[in-house]
């Protein structure tokens, strides 16, 4: 299970599709989206709707950073 939240219009880029054209494909699984905790209207997908999504639709996500970003150091 992926714990990283996307936002649909980043799905849409990763995919090489427009915002629309994304949407269409996941009106096809609306029904199990819902059962997956995911609405067709939510913003965002993560957790087993993402990893649904993926997997069906053969999207590749960026790995995760391994160490967190740096903190903004004042300079004196």
């Amino acid at each position: 299970m992926n714990n990283k939240t996307y936002r649909k219009s980043e799905l849409a880029r990763l995919a090489d599709v427009s915002y629309s054209t994304f949407n269409r494909y996941l009106r096809t699984c609306r029904q199990e989206l819902a059962n997956l905790g995911s609405p067709l209207n939510a913003k965002t997908l993560r957790g087993d709707a993402l990893d649904y999504v993926c997997h069906n639709y053969n999207i590749h996500l960026p790995p995760e950073e391994s160490e967190p970003p740096k903190k903004h150091v004042k300079f004196r």
